[in-house]
C-alpha cells in the first residue's frame, strides 16, 4: 500500500471498519482489538440537522477509561483503535499505565502516528504544586495545552485548608502560564461538601475564590457534580459553568444511571445510557462547541449497558457514538 498521510490513514481506517470485506482491527494490531464491540445506534431522540453539542473535534477520552487495553496492548494499538473510532484527542492517567517502560518523546510519535492530540494529564496534586517545571516539561513534549490533577485541591476539610490550597495552586499556576501551558483541577464529589469548620460555606466555593482565574481553570466532571448535588444539596451542576464560562475548558462527560439505593445516588454507566441530563446541560452552554468533551468510565472494562459484551473499547465506541449524536 502507498505511503499516506495520517489525516487519509485515520479516514482509512473509519472506512476499513465499516467494509464486510475488511480484516478486523484486531488481526491488524492484536487480537485483543476484535472484541471492540459494534457501533452503536445514534442517542434516542436525535433530530437531524439540528446543531452538534459536542463537535466531532472536540471528543476526547481519558485512558483511564480503557486502562486494561493500554497495559495489555500498549500505547500504539490503543491510539489506533481510538483513532478508528474516531476520536481526536486522549487525556492520560499517568505515562505508562503498566506498559512498561516508555518516554514521553515516543509517546508522542504514536499519538503523531494515529493523528491524535494529547489533551491534558491526570497527575498527583504534589506533582503538579510542588514539581511543576518538570510536569510542564513532559506536557510540552507531549503537546499539552493543559496539565492538572483529579485529587481535591488539599486533604484539609476547613475554609483556611482551601485558601491556602487556592494560594498553592495559584503560584503553580504563574509558572504554568510563563510556558503557554495551563493547569487545572477535576472535582470528585467531595469537593461540594461543606467546609468542617464553616458548615454553611462549601468547599469548592472557597476553591474557585481564592483561586486567579487567569491561572488555575478546572475539568467539571459532571457526573461527580451530580453525585456532589445529592449527597449536598443546594447548588446547580451547570451553573458554575454559566457563572464562570472561562474557568471550565474541559468537561467529563461521565453518565450514571440513577439509583436512589446507592450513597451516590447514581451508578456510573457509559455515556448516553444514564440519567443524567446531558442533552439539557450541554444545551444551556455558553459558547457552544468550545470545550472539550472527555469521555470517562471508571467502569469501561467490568460492566456494558444494554447486553453489549463485557469490553472497554466497545464501551469507548458506543460512548463516542452517542456523544456526537447528541443534538441542541
Amino acid at each position: 500500500m502507498p505511503a499516506m498521510s495520517k489525516s487519509s490513514r485515520r479516514g482509512f481506517l473509519k472506512a476499513l471498519a465499516g467494509t464486510t470485506v475488511a480484516v478486523s482491527m484486531a488481526t491488524v494490531t492484536t487480537g485483543a482489538l476484535a472484541q471492540a464491540g459494534t457501533r452503536a445506534a445514534p442517542a434516542p431522540g436525535v433530530l437531524p440537522g439540528r446543531t452538534r453539542l459536542v463537535p466531532p473535534s472536540k471528543i476526547g477520552i481519558q485512558l483511564y477509561t480503557i486502562r486494561d487495553k493500554v497495559s495489555s496492548l500498549g500505547f500504539r494499538a490503543v491510539f489506533e483503535e481510538l483513532s478508528r473510532i474516531g476520536y481526536s484527542e486522549v487525556e492520560f492517567a499517568g505515562y505508562t499505565q503498566g506498559t512498561g517502560a516508555i518516554t514521553p518523546a515516543q509517546i508522542r510519535t504514536l499519538m503523531d502516528d494515529f493523528g491524535l492530540k494529547a489533551l491534558g494529564s491526570h497527575i498527583g496534586r504534589n506533582d503538579l504544586l510542588n514539581n511543576t517545571n518538570a510536569q510542564l516539561d513532559i506536557a510540552q513534549t507531549l503537546g499539552m495545552p493543559y496539565v492538572g490533577t483529579a485529587e481535591a485541591p488539599t486533604g484539609s476539610t476547613t475554609v483556611a485548608g482551601y485558601q491556602a490550597a487556592g494560594a498553592a495552586f495559584n503560584a503553580a499556576g504563574t509558572i504554568a502560564k510563563s510556558r503557554g501551558i495551563k493547569i487545572y483541577q477535576h472535582n470528585h464529589d467531595s469537593e461540594f461538601a461543606f467546609a468542617t469548620d464553616q458548615p454553611a460555606v462549601r468547599r469548592y466555593d472557597v476553591f474557585l475564590q481564592n483561586t486567579d482565574p487567569e491561572l488555575v481553570f478546572l475539568e467539571m466532571d459532571v457526573y461527580w457534580a451530580y453525585v456532589g448535588q445529592y449527597k449536598y444539596p443546594g447548588f446547580q451542576p451547570i451553573q458554575y459553568i454559566l457563572d464562570n464560562p472561562r474557568r471550565y475548558p474541559l468537561l467529563h462527560l461521565k453518565d450514571g444511571k440513577s439509583n436512589p439505593g446507592s450513597g451516590n445516588g447514581y451508578d456510573i454507566i457509559e455515556f448516553g445510557a444514564g440519567s443524567i441530563p446531558y442533552r439539557d446541560f450541554l444545551s444551556q452552554l455558553p459558547d457552544r462547541g468550545s470545550r472539550v468533551g472527555v469521555v470517562e468510565q471508571d467502569n469501561a472494562a467490568s460492566t456494558a449497558a444494554g447486553g453489549a459484551a463485557i469490553n472497554s473499547f466497545g464501551n469507548a465506541e458506543r460512548s463516542y457514538d452517542r456523544m456526537i449524536g447528541l443534538r441542541g
